[in-house]
């Protein structure tokens, strides 16, 4: 379809007759600024900060600033389908809202906004486990909509097992497993303000609706909030697992399973061998592992390793519709956006983000015409020079 989602920008010029601009800005990388601006300073240190002193968040970057495209001439490109299928999932462009956890911190209505957002888009959404509403009512907001789920992988495996149950029951399609972030890193921005919104009993919703994990409570959250708050932490961070315990969530999923966090070949095919249908190349966005590889750099060599063998998704830095273009070219089957929803969940809740990822994905409808290409599958690694 000729302008499948470059249409929006046709809407926005001719909202321009009658005088009338866009309620936010169109350009993703003046999100964050704007943000900050309407945000407490608690929760935009939780959205927008990284591990250490923010290096590998400045690498994300710097490695997308690294490629650039070759745009292509006279190749009919006209007409345009961005439409993929990934792991079953039908999208109108390879874009998933990433799991972002606790919400509700940048906006009232936080997951219930994603979902309502994403449903109307029909682009997936990949709920956290550290959601600030229960993975049910997530689901009734998103209705119809493909909707992932992520797992922060518990220590009790009754409790994991229960939010599997559940998440399957509620129409999750297909599970993301969250292998970097089993203990936080040193985040200064947090630290300085002395935020953890967990603490609170923010973001522990599937948790504290979970009979499994309300089992091991001797008075429910409501009783005894802080003891159910004290055991949430405990199970949730603070231990480490193996690739032998992989089997347990086979038996527990039936779905396809992706590995989220990975960022060396070798364990991209040690994912491969365990039977896994995808991995996300990602380091958390800068958020875990200060100094670490930029996940752009991480992406064409993982991709190389595994990608006839599993589905191969990305994120960490995604900014714009060009970005994705250059992680699709350089092997990605799909691209998760994080931070720009989220900050456009600020800006404006369900509206706000319905905005940012319209205009993301008419930048890459309209990126991906003008670089020459016509469908998703025409983008490759010739389509970028590393400077």
């Amino acid at each position: 379809m000729a302008g499948q989602h470059a249409g929006y920008q046709n809407e926005i010029y001719l909202q321009g007759l009658a005088d009338h601009v866009p309620p936010f800005t169109t350009d993703p990388t003046r999100l964050e600024d704007v943000a900050r601006d309407r945000m407490e300073p608690g929760p935009f240190g939780y959205v927008s900060g990284g591990a250490g002193s923010g290096d590998t968040v400045l690498a994300n970057r710097a490695a997308f600033a690294r490629r650039r495209i070759v745009p292509r001439m006279l190749t009919d490109a006209t007409t345009r389908d961005l439409s993929v299928t990934v792991l079953g999932t039908p999208m109108p462009a390879p874009v998933l809202l990433a799991p972002v956890g606790v919400q509700s911190i940048v906006h009232p209505d936080g997951e219930l906004a994603t979902a309502r957002a994403a449903a109307a888009l029909g682009v997936p959404m990949v709920l956290s486990t550290a959601s600030s509403y229960s993975l049910e009512d997530v689901a009734e907001a998103n209705g119809d909509g493909p909707r992932w789920f992520q797992l922060y992988w518990p220590n009790e495996p009754e409790v994991c097992a229960s939010l599997l149950e559940r998440a399957k029951r509620a129409g999750y399609s297909t599970l993301a497993v969250t292998l970097d972030t089993w203990t936080l890193a040193w985040r200064p921005r947090d630290l300085d303000q002395a935020y953890l919104p967990f603490l609170r009993a923010t973001g522990v919703a599937n948790a504290f609706t979970d009979p499994a994990f309300l089992a091991g409570l001797a008075k429910s959250p409501q009783e005894d909030q802080p003891m159910a708050v004290l055991r949430w932490v405990s199970m949730f961070t603070g231990t480490d697992k193996r690739w032998d315990q992989l089997p347990f969530l086979r038996e527990h999923w039936d779905g396809p399973i992706v590995l989220k966090g990975i960022q060396h070949p070798d364990d991209a095919r040690r994912a491969a061998d365990a039977g896994m249908d995808g991995v996300v190349v990602s380091n958390h966005g800068g958020r875990q592992v200060d100094g670490a590889i930029a996940a752009l750099d991480a992406l064409p060599e993982i991709a190389a390793a595994v990608g006839d063998r599993l589905t191969v998704l990305f994120d960490s830095g995604v900014r714009t519709g060009a970005d994705v273009l250059k992680a699709l070219a350089l092997g990605a089957s799909a691209v998760l956006l994080g931070r720009p929803y989220v900050y456009g969940m600020a800006l404006g809740g369900e509206t706000g983000i319905r905005h940012v990822v319209r205009g993301v994905l008419a930048d890459l409808d309209l990126t991906l015409g003008l670089s020459g290409h016509r469908t998703i599958a025409d983008v490759g690694p010739d389509s970028l020079r590393h400077v």
